[in-house]
């Protein structure tokens, strides 16, 4: 049973761990660490973490986040012309929907309280 307990435990994976430093710019500035040590390992401190789908900066503005979900559904739609197309209008339309939606709806509560301008650019999209 000690054997099953131990083999359980939770290891860092070098090249799936992801470390961030949270802060204003200001703050953000002063500091230069690069890396720092994680259950014995040593992990590179990033700008930006993806976790869940969902990508997060330094000072959590969520821009990079809105910048990937506008590219993805801009890519969408790109994939989706040469098949709306041959469409009614009232299909065409119901398949951009959910196509758009999906991306737009997934973790859009953490987009509460981002800046106007990124909420332009999702209502384009």
């Amino acid at each position: 049973m000690a054997h099953l307990a131990t083999s359980a435990r939770l290891t860092a994976h070098c090249s799936k761990t992801q470390a961030m430093l949270l802060g204003s710019g200001r703050r953000l500035d002063k500091i230069d660490i690069r890396e720092v040590s994680i259950m014995s390992i040593r992990v590179s401190v990033d700008h930006t973490v993806r976790e869940l789908g969902v990508i997060f900066d330094s000072r959590l503005t969520m821009g990079d986040h809105v910048a990937a979900v506008c590219r993805s559904g801009y890519y969408q739609l790109h994939q989706l012309r040469p098949v709306v197309r041959s469409l009614l209008a009232d299909g065409a339309k119901a398949v951009v929907h959910a196509f758009i939606s999906c991306r737009l709806d997934y973790c859009n509560s953490l987009l509460t309280g981002v800046a106007d301008c990124l909420l332009r650019r999702l209502q384009s999209l």
